[in-house]
């Protein structure tokens, strides 16, 4: 089993089981002593944002700021630099101890030894 997982969500409220999938994994690798890089693109940028994850409803899921929490607290939360910027979406705007980064970290965290990466 790898010992990091790097996760990149691509959907948000546009597909929300694909979504909710991603945030649920990443959180039980947490739970699970995963080291975990869970990048935030696409429409999930919007979940960078303070009360946006409260908005995300689907039916017999984890609610997703609890999933979101647990892995602002035991991993690390990337928003996608080029997906803040066409929503305009800035550093000072996003939940504290979310960090915008591009796709060179991206790369340079996907391709670590004993890392997997998923794409949801």
């Amino acid at each position: 089993m790898a010992k990091k997982l790097v996760i990149k969500v691509t959907a948000g409220a546009d597909a929300p089981e694909r979504c909710s999938q991603a945030f649920t994994v990443a959180a039980v690798a947490v739970a699970s002593g995963v080291d975990v890089s869970l990048w935030l693109t696409g429409e999930s940028a919007w979940f960078a944002l303070p009360g946006k994850a409260a908005e995300f409803d689907l039916p017999h899921a984890a609610p997703l700021p609890e999933l979101l929490d647990s892995v602002l607290t035991g991993g690390r939360v990337t928003l996608c630099t080029q997906c803040a910027a066409r929503r305009d979406i800035t550093e000072k705007d996003v939940i504290e101890g979310v960090r915008i980064a591009g796709a060179q970290v991206f790369v340079s965290e996907a391709v670590e030894d004993g890392t997997q990466a998923l794409v949801y």
